[in-house]
């Protein structure tokens, strides 16, 4: 079979902008509404934005082209497309281990990202019932601290949160996946527009706005540098198998550089709201901009629960958090999926049930990590711990390495530029980033994790 007559089974993308909203959707995350805007801040501001928009275009963009083209090119799920491509290219049938590894860390991730999202699912409705109202930073410590010592609740909310994901990917591409992304994301943009317009009345706007866009290139250091570059790469979703699962659905004359440009641009202007949500609201109630992934469930419930309408806003902005792990959760779970339908001839139904099953127990691991189980500890990190150490330090990195040499070195020139169908000067462009400065830039940034240097 061809290329041009090889289809996926389980259907394609309707439209350009489908793939692109679901692609955005993967990359938007928990991770860009609190991390983003608080690195940026303590890094340098408009300085280490800069720095991260070199990064996004150096490292990001090309290795996502990278991802998109061979999921695109062989049309199955990561491990099946890797095993037919190194078969097409002449190349050994150890890299289809690169799909497994992209599947394996997917699974890892959800594992831990659904137990998170359940915080979040379950703030929505702490928030909307007016728990914060009133409440001192004692009392709304006492109520996370009270919330995570249940490994009961964290179960309930990750069970909800897991069963609302399967019930997604098991309707499929267009019914399913398309179908989520299409009012997803235009509700989280709306979400974020709305809760910047708020921020805008709390009198510290333009503080926010000088702690996140103000240029301080004291603060930036090679710390700074590698902070941008892992950031760039972790925040794409990359090296985990979504998007090139996501790139086997997407239609042939669709433009892999032009969406994944606009993809990477959606991606950063979603960090960069939040940062204008965050700030001037944390500002505005004297409350510590550095709180880290304190700053969701710790310090804004302070915030939510003293200021005018907090009730409302606090609740809308709890949603905007859920439909962004949600929308990122369908594509972890994706790859899996794919992969039993096509291996194990399983409908969707029950391929996303026996995944998500399996996820939630996986799951279960990382619930104890934060009451009972925390004590448990294996090189002096707990359940939790390790596995996102061994994801995101290890496993994708490794994975977006993987990714750049076989796509830059390893797939012959006329497979890359039938896929990529770019200018002579843009496949140039991107043949010299993805064979050099990317795979060079995220092998530092894998060292740095490691510890090395």
């Amino acid at each position: 079979m061809t290329t041009e007559q090889r289809t996926s089974i389980h259907g394609q993308w309707s439209t350009r902008m489908a793939f692109i909203l679901a692609a955005t959707g993967s990359a938007v995350g928990l991770g860009n509404i609190w991390k983003f805007p608080y690195i940026a801040g303590e890094n340098g501001g408009g300085a280490f934005v800069l720095v991260y928009l070199c990064c996004i275009a150096a490292i990001g963009v090309p290795i996502m082209m990278a991802e998109v083209m061979l999921g695109r090119r062989g049309r199955q799920s990561p491990i099946n497309t890797m095993a037919t491509l190194a078969t097409e290219e002449g190349r050994p049938q150890f890299w289809s281990l690169l799909g497994w590894m992209g599947v394996l860390a997917g699974f890892l991730i959800l594992s831990y990202y659904s137990v998170i999202a359940g915080w979040a699912l379950s703030y929505v409705f702490r928030t909307a019932s007016g728990m914060f109202v009133g409440a001192t930073a004692d009392g709304v410590g006492s109520i996370f601290s009270q919330f995570i010592a249940s490994a009961e609740s964290l179960l309930a909310w990750h069970t909800i949160f897991m069963v609302a994901t399967m019930i997604i990917v098991a309707r499929g591409v267009q019914h399913g996946l398309e179908k989520a992304v299409r009012y997803l994301m235009p509700l989280l943009f709306i979400l974020l527009v709305i809760l910047v317009f708020y921020s805008m009345t709390t009198g510290y706007f333009s503080e926010g706005l000088v702690f996140l866009f103000t240029a301080d290139f004291s603060k930036i250091t090679t710390g700074s540098i590698l902070i941008a570059m892992g950031h760039a790469f972790f925040t794409l979703s990359l090296g985990m198998g979504a998007i090139m699962v996501y790139g086997s659905y997407l239609p042939k004359d669709t433009s892999i550089a032009k969406a994944s440009m606009i993809i990477a641009s959606a991606d950063t202007v979603v960090a960069l709201l939040a940062g204008m949500v965050i700030f001037p609201i944390v500002f505005a109630n004297g409350l510590e901009p550095g709180a880290g992934p304190g700053l969701i469930f710790k310090t804004l419930p302070i915030a939510f629960g003293q200021m005018d309408a907090g009730v409302l806003i606090g609740t809308l902005f709890f949603i905007l958090l859920v439909f962004a792990a949600w929308t990122s959760a369908i594509s972890l779970i994706e790859p899996a999926v794919a992969w039993l339908v096509e291996n194990k001839s399983m409908n969707r139904i029950y391929a996303s049930v026996w995944i998500g099953i399996a996820t939630w127990f996986m799951g279960i691991g990382t619930v104890l990590s934060f009451n009972i189980g925390s004590n448990v500890k294996w090189l002096d990190k707990t359940f939790f711990d390790l596995l996102d150490n061994l994801t995101a330090n290890i496993m994708l990195p490794l994975g977006g390495l993987f990714i750049a040499i076989f796509a830059g070195w390893l797939m012959r020139e006329q497979s890359s530029r039938d896929e990529l169908a770019s200018t002579e000067k843009g496949y140039v462009i991107w043949q010299i980033l993805v064979r050099y400065v990317s795979p060079v830039a995220v092998m530092i940034v894998f060292l740095n994790a490691i510890g090395v240097f």
